[in-house]
């Protein structure tokens, strides 16, 4: 009788399994799927609010910006040596600078600061190794570290850009 007993205990066991064992290996793929489209969406919604967030503005901000003209003012030629430690000769650069201001405001702010600006710029090409302005990426380097020296003199105002209209190392 336990042998019956025990075998009646092994087929319920065995049927309780059974459905169990179906019944998820069928829910266990559909709750795959219900995350990763879950994920999906939200990975695709945090894309979209970041797009929205970052593009839309940066493109709004272009197109204002596009609208109004650029004022341009020259500066009067730069002419300074190069620094050369242990060279036989030394060398100069001439440099030909226009600063491109946002408005019309912005000149008669810069126009008093001239001085500061000039000074600003001889004393940092003064450093200026030849090795220094070798490539575009050396040309690039000066420009931005020009444009960072320019708004600090002038700051709260600001220019846009440095542009160079003639560059000579002699």
């Amino acid at each position: 009788m336990a042998a019956k007993a025990k075998k009646q205990a092994d087929a319920d066991e065995a049927d309780d399994d059974a459905p169990a064992k179906g019944k998820g290996k069928k829910q266990l793929p559909v709750k795959l799927i219900g995350m990763a489209a879950g994920g999906v969406l939200l990975l695709g919604g945090i894309g979209y609010g970041g797009y929205a967030f970052l593009a839309k503005p940066a493109h709004h901000a272009l197109k204002k910006e596009a609208s109004k003209p650029a004022v341009f003012v020259d500066l009067p030629d730069v002419l300074v040596n190069l620094s050369n430690a242990g060279a036989d000769r030394t060398q100069y650069l001439k440099v030909k600078i226009t600063l491109e201001l946002p408005n019309q405001a912005q000149v008669n702010k810069i126009k008093p600061l001239m001085p500061r600006v000039l000074d600003t710029f001889q004393t940092y090409l003064r450093e200026l190794r030849p090795t220094d302005l070798d490539g575009s990426a050396g040309l690039y380097r000066m420009k931005e570290a020009l444009t960072r020296r320019v708004n600090a003199v002038i700051a709260p105002g600001h220019i846009t850009a440095v542009l160079f209209k003639e560059i000579v190392v002699q």
